[in-house]
Formats: structure tokens, C-alpha cells, sequence
């Protein structure tokens, strides 16, 4: 058998291999998940406030599902609010944005009902997690940890870890929610954190029970409102291995930040037992005037109760161009598989040609003492209606929809709308975030992973695309914009439906900061007969809200 034919007959059985492969964990028995909403007193920085809890947990229950899975969470809402839970910080939903569980895709689950997601893990692996939508929620809770994990058929590609850990962190407000959000409706800007929280537990509160010598795989998401953290571990150093669905080039790191909406796999070996030490896990502040610090304790059978010695230090607190480089370092490993057996190298992103480039530029607007937030001069507004709903039963308040601009215009006056992007399935763009203000941001786009290809102090301009990574650029869903800096993705249009991008600094998203990208195939301008290969159909049991109910 020649090469050429050796090749081929190679290529063929892999891909046997993986269509047999899905077919029988197709089959898998369905995941069907019972979540009780509801509200509970917790104290995590020594302050008493109503905390959401799911099934009595904070943080809320893992979700721990397989490539191909079929997920079905029926959720009561025994809040006093309306309630959303949206799974994808990361979950793509594959041609499903019915189960988004945003603002303009769900009619929200009202205070004593319960409404059933229902949706397929499609082709992809990874650390990830949900949180509550709507009414600025997530500053009280309502969130938890995302594990997908490879069909049993397609190897890790490193070794095998002893344990699975989810590690929560994020900034934590002792002010009740709806205080805060009262007070961004009068124009008030979110005020810095009470703390930092580690799996929803204060300073020295969570403790890790590890084997002396073991490898763990910590799964990191930083699940706060605003701020950036600082994530390490007093005297090991963490192997990165994988970003929101994407393995990365396996590199040591004594620190990583990871900033708002972000996820990280890491390994870390445990010391042998040395003299019964303990170690801190620390997740400390980035890029605040006082440094905050998020605790907790690692352990070995028998060691002291607390840590030893200082705190290990983390970068300077405002040295933005050593987090850049960190992120510059963070490849995407083309040589292994991660959902499918083919090499992720084997999709050659640099090679697509655009189809279209977006420029979005966050502002600010001034209505009276109030702000907004904006991208390219518009802030967003919310319709009665849904836009997936108005869209679907080609209702007026699809009408309601404004056209962004592609790019800033600097000369026009701020304005609001309730901001879309029309697309076409299959689309390649390029997507530029200019940041001209004094604070990272950070954006995130549902239903998709993006190429980061280019990030850069200073004003973006065409020339800029000259040193774009074009070949082992990180894959992922939400990616930051250092203050005066531009970050540069492409992203493949292969996802039908509404899909939402936003900025993940919670007080500029509640505050406007946020357009939807409609992803339509060609002769498909009607949703009610587009065929369910290309998007899956309205849901028997969708709520109905606004216009829909009429």
C-alpha cells in the first residue's frame, strides 16, 4: 500500500471510528436534573445577606455531562423575581439559541413556576459555568460549575488525573442585589467588592484534602461581577491545559490570571508530605486600588491546620503589560484532539477568508445624572418581546431591532436601540474590541468559540493585521481588552439562531452593554420553516411573553 493510499485508509478508519463513536454515546441515556431556586441566608464575609441557592447549594450543583449528552434541567423558580439561567458561558448549544437562557432568546420563569431546558452537548469538551441572567441575579448567587467531558473513546492528552476539582472564584458584594441594582438605575457606578470568594466560602474557609504526591486537574472559573483575579498556589507551580473547550500548549505557570467569565483547566501535582505543611490557594484582586484576597487551605492527611510562611505574591497589582504577555504566551495545542479524534491543528482557521469586519468600541452615554454603557455609540434596550419570539411569529417588535454600526462613528451622539447584527450561516468575521477607557474589559459571545488573534496596546488600524496569529491562536468564548488596547478574534458563523454578545463586566451589561448576532441561512428570512437540520424548532413548551401571548 503506497503512502497517499496508507494515508487515506488511515484518515478513513479515524473517522469511522469517531461516527461510530458519537452514534453509540447518541444513545447515552439522557441526563434529566431537578433544580429547586430558591433563597437562603449565608454569611461568607461575616455578613448576613439573602444569597440564591440551587437544591440548597452555593455555589449550585455540578452539571457534569459528555460530548453528545441530551441535558434536560427542569427549573422551579420559588424566587420572588422572574428568573433565567443561561448555560452558556461557553456551551454552545449547537443551532439551539431557544435554550440560551438571555434577555431577547427566554420569557423569563416567573416567581412559583418551573419551565424544563432541553439541549445536546454538541462536539465539544471543557470547563465552563451557568449563572442567572437576569435582574443582576449574580451579584447574589445562582451559580455553578460546567464539566464536559471527552467520550470515553478519545484519550486525554495528558495524564490521567487523580481528582476533578471545581474551584469558583469571584468578587463578592455584602450589599443585596437589588440595592445595587436600584442604585445603577439612579446613575451610580458598582462600587469595589466586599472580597473574594472561593467556592462561595470567605478567607480560609474552603479546604482541599490532597494525597501527598497525587495529580489533580483544577478546573477555574472566575464567576465574579467585575474583577479580575490573580489564581495561585502557595508553593506548586500548575501545568495549563485547557480554555473554555480548547487544550492549550501544556506550559508550567506559577500564576494565571483569568478575568471576568473566564475558565481554566490546570494540573497540579501535590507536594509529598513535607513536615505536615499546609498550603494557600489564592485568588488574589487584579488592577483595583486595594488588593483583595480570596483564601482557601490545602491539606495532607495530617498536616497543620493553617499554611506557613507568607502569601506568595502575585504580579503588581496595576502591571497590565505582564498580564498581556501571559495571555500572548496561552497557544492553542494543534497536535491533539479534543472533542473529535483530528488533531485541532486540522482546522486551519487562517486560511478563511473574511467576510466581514466588525469594529465595536465601548463608550459611555450621559442621560441626565444617569449613565449607560455603549458599543459604538448605541445602548442597548429591551423589548417586551423577546427578539427570538418577535422574530418567530413575525411579530411588530421584531421592527424594534436597530441596525449597529460595523464601525465607531465618532461624530455621532449616543443613542439606544435594541442592537443586532444580521448574518448569514457560515460567515467568517473579524471582530475588533477597542477599549478607549481606563479599565479592562472583558467580552464574550454566546453560542461560539473565537480565535484571538491579535491583542495590542494602543488604537487598532489594518496594518495591525500584519502580526496576527494566524496558525496556533487560543480558541475560546470570552476574551479581555486591556484599558487603551484593542484584542482582534475571528469567529466562523456555523451556529444558527439569536446569539448574544456582551460585555462580562456585569455593571456595563445591566447598563447597555450588549448587541445580538442573527444568524440566518440564505432563503431562511421566515423562522417558523426553517428545516430542523439547520436550527431546532420553537420548543413545545416555550414561554410566552409580551406580543407572543396575544
Amino acid at each position: 500500500m503506497g503512502l497517499t493510499n496508507c494515508l487515506r485508509f488511515i484518515t478513513s478508519t479515524i473517522l469511522c471510528l469517531w461516527v461510530s463513536t458519537a452514534l453509540v454515546h447518541a444513545e447515552s441515556p439522557p441526563i434529566f436534573l431537578d433544580w429547586t431556586i430558591s433563597y437562603s441566608h449565608r454569611a461568607p464575609l461575616g455578613v448576613e445577606k439573602q444569597v440564591i441557592v440551587i437544591n440548597d447549594q452555593f455555589p449550585g450543583p455540578l452539571l457534569n455531562a459528555t460530548t453528545n449528552d441530551v441535558v434536560n434541567i427542569n427549573i422551579h423558580n420559588n424566587l420572588v423575581d422572574p428568573f433565567l439561567m443561561t448555560w452558556l458561558n461557553g456551551v454552545q448549544l449547537r443551532r439551539n439559541s431557544w435554550q440560551d437562557g438571555v434577555q431577547e432568546t427566554n420569557c423569563p420563569i416567573l416567581p412559583g413556576h418551573s419551565w424544563t431546558y432541553s439541549f445536546q452537548i454538541k462536539d465539544q469538551i471543557g470547563s465552563f459555568f451557568y449563572f442567572p441572567s437576569l435582574l443582576f441575579q449574580k451579584a447574589t448567587g445562582g451559580y455553578g460549575a460546567i464539566r464536559l467531558n471527552n467520550s470515553p473513546l478519545i484519550p486525554l492528552p495528558f495524564p490521567h488525573p487523580y481528582k476533578d476539582l471545581d474551584i469558583l472564584i469571584g468578587d463578592w458584594y455584602n450589599t443585596d442585589y437589588r440595592m445595587l441594582r436600584a442604585s445603577l438605575d439612579v446613575g451610580n457606578g458598582l462600587p469595589d467588592p466586599d472580597g473574594i470568594l472561593i467556592n462561595g466560602l470567605g478567607p480560609k474557609q474552603a479546604i482541599f484534602e490532597f494525597e501527598p504526591g497525587a495529580t489533580y486537574r483544577l478546573r477555574i472559573s472566575n464567576v465574579g461581577l467585575k474583577t479580575s483575579l490573580n489564581f495561585r498556589i502557595q508553593g506548586h507551580v500548575m501545568w495549563l491545559i485547557e480554555t473554555e473547550g480548547s487544550y492549550t500548549v501544556q506550559k508550567d505557570y506559577n500564576n494565571l490570571d483569568i478575568h471576568v467569565g473566564q475558565s481554566y483547566s490546570v494540573l497540579v501535582t501535590a507536594k509529598k508530605q513535607i513536615n505536615c505543611i499546609s498550603f494557600y490557594m489564592i485568588a488574589s484582586s487584579r488592577f483595583t486600588q486595594r488588593q483583595l484576597l480570596g483564601l482557601a487551605i490545602i491539606r495532607h492527611p495530617g498536616s497543620a491546620e493553617a499554611p506557613m510562611g507568607p502569601i506568595t505574591p502575585g504580579p503588581a497589582t496595576y502591571d497590565y503589560a505582564y498580564s498581556m504577555s501571559q495571555a500572548h504566551a496561552i497557544r492553542w495545542n494543534l497536535m491533539v484532539g479534543a472533542a473529535r479524534p483530528t488533531p485541532q491543528g486540522s482546522y486551519h482557521y487562517g486560511s478563511i477568508n473574511i467576510t466581514r469586519t466588525l469594529i465595536l468600541k465601548n463608550g459611555v452615554m450621559f442621560n441626565g445624572h444617569e449613565h449607560r454603557y455603549t458599543v459604538n455609540g448605541v445602548s442597548f434596550v429591551h423589548q417586551d418581546t423577546p427578539l427570538k419570539l418577535a422574530d418567530y411569529f413575525r411579530l411588530t417588535d421584531a421592527s424594534y431591532s436597530s441596525i449597529i454600526p460595523d464601525t465607531p462613528n465618532g461624530d455621532a451622539f449616543p443613542t439606544f436601540g435594541t442592537s443586532v447584527v444580521e448574518a448569514v450561516y457560515r460567515d467568517f468575521f473579524h471582530v475588533v474590541f477597542q477599549n478607549p477607557r481606563q479599565y479592562i474589559q472583558t467580552w464574550h459571545l454566546d453560542g461560539y468559540n473565537f480565535f484571538v488573534v491579535g491583542m495590542e496596546f494602543g488604537t487598532w488600524d489594518e496594518s495591525k493585521k500584519a502580526g496576527y496569529n494566524m496558525v496556533d491562536a487560543v480558541s475560546r468564548s470570552t476574551v479581555q481588552v486591556y484599558p487603551f488596547a484593542w484584542t482582534a478574534i475571528l469567529v466562523k458563523l456555523d451556529n444558527q439562531g439569536l446569539w448574544n454578545l456582551r460585555s462580562q463586566n456585569a455593571e456595563n451589561w445591566y447598563l447597555g452593554q450588549e448587541l445580538y448576532i442573527r444568524v440566518k441561512g440564505v432563503g431562511e428570512e421566515d423562522p417558523s420553516t426553517i428545516p430542523v437540520e439547520d436550527e431546532a424548532p420553537i420548543p413545545a413548551n416555550v414561554i410566552k411573553c409580551g406580543q407572543a401571548i396575544l
